[in-house]
């Protein structure tokens, strides 16, 4: 779902050049994390966002264009 969703809408063409594209990646992330059980402490859950982004950020140029394609 989350994959799906960023590739929809949010990784536009030179996303990463951006402040606000970057926020609005990140802001999804943590959107969807937050809906995993609630087993995970905040610290925790912030750690996954940001290596959850950081994945992307590495792996996703925009337009549909990724290291897996």
């Amino acid at each position: 779902m989350l994959l799906q969703t960023l590739k929809e809408a949010k990784l536009v063409l030179d996303w990463r050049k951006k402040q606000r594209t970057r926020a609005d990646v990140y802001t999804t992330v943590k959107t969807v994390l937050d809906e995993l059980p609630r087993a995970y402490t905040t610290e925790l859950y912030k750690q996954k966002c940001d290596t959850v982004y950081q994945h992307v950020y590495d792996s996703y140029q925009g337009e549909g264009q990724s290291l897996y394609s």
